[in-house]
């Protein structure tokens, strides 16, 4: 239930909208572990109340997207064919093991852990993957490109539904690399459109278990949503070299703490 916005959270939000709009980087690799371990909200309330900011927020971007014509379906179709069973099931097993007991909590930071490592790494070397994998993939057949979008859709289902994180930098540097000959509007447009649905049922999923906190939620938007907006206004005028480096360093620190 609501009980009042919350000005720490309210700024907490205006910090991540502003880094957000800065980097470009998911708020979910910054607001999960901000709230896990600044504020020592349990795991499972801090990934399932960023999981429906994340899908409030995404639906209008998704939007604007599809209106521009920058969504490829048939990429989200696929990505959602796998990521949707991930999602419940994953759900299933969050509340086989009990959204708040320690098993649960134990299992959501060393993923989100492993999942702000890995945003880090793509961040770093985006490009030495990019190559490396387009070298793979080089004459694969549309089939085999099919089945490789519905796996990424299983793994990002997973990794989305118990640590909130996966959606942007990891799923949108992979799609790169299947679809190399796609303009990259539309693979971010096809992954935003995809991470729509994704977190909404994920988010939904963690409200039904009771792990969503609606005023931590209310608070959140209010803060980060005029902080994505004055962030993007200044970005250009930020060197992109300068600030990835330093957010992936701080994403890799956190995720080591949280998975070991």
């Amino acid at each position: 239930m609501l009980h009042g916005i919350e000005p720490l959270f309210a700024l907490s939000g205006l910090a991540v909208g502003l880094l957000v709009g800065f980097t470009g980087v998911g708020g979910g690799s910054l607001m999960t572990p901000l709230l896990v371990l600044a504020f020592g909200v349990h795991p499972a309330t801090a990934v399932g109340t960023d999981l429906l900011y994340a899908g409030l927020t995404k639906i209008s971007g998704g939007a604007v997207h599809a209106y521009n014509g920058a969504v490829d379906w048939k990429i989200t179709r696929r990505l959602a064919y796998g990521s949707v069973p991930a999602a419940l099931l994953s759900l299933l097993a969050l509340a086989h093991l009990g959204p708040a007991s320690r098993a649960s909590g134990g299992l959501i930071t060393t993923t989100l852990g492993v999942a702000l490592i890995m945003t880090a790494a793509m961040l770093i070397f985006r490009r030495t993957l990019l190559t490396r994998l387009a070298g793979r993939l080089d004459g694969a057949s549309e089939r085999t490109i099919g089945v490789l979008t519905v796996a990424l859709g299983v793994a990002l289902g997973v990794l989305v539904t118990i640590s909130s994180v996966g959606a942007g930098a990891i799923g949108a540097t992979i799609l790169l690399s299947l679809y190399p000959k796609l303009p990259v509007v539309r693979i971010v447009g096809s992954d935003i459109a995809h991470a729509v649905p994704l977190t909404l049922i994920a988010g939904i999923g963690h409200w039904t278990m009771g792990s969503v906190d609606l005023s931590m939620l209310v608070s959140l938007l209010i803060g980060s949503i005029p902080g994505i907006m004055i962030a993007s206004h200044f970005a250009s005028r930020v060197p992109d070299r300068v600030l990835r480096p330093i957010m992936a360093g701080t994403l890799a620190i956190v995720g080591g703490r949280l998975a070991f």
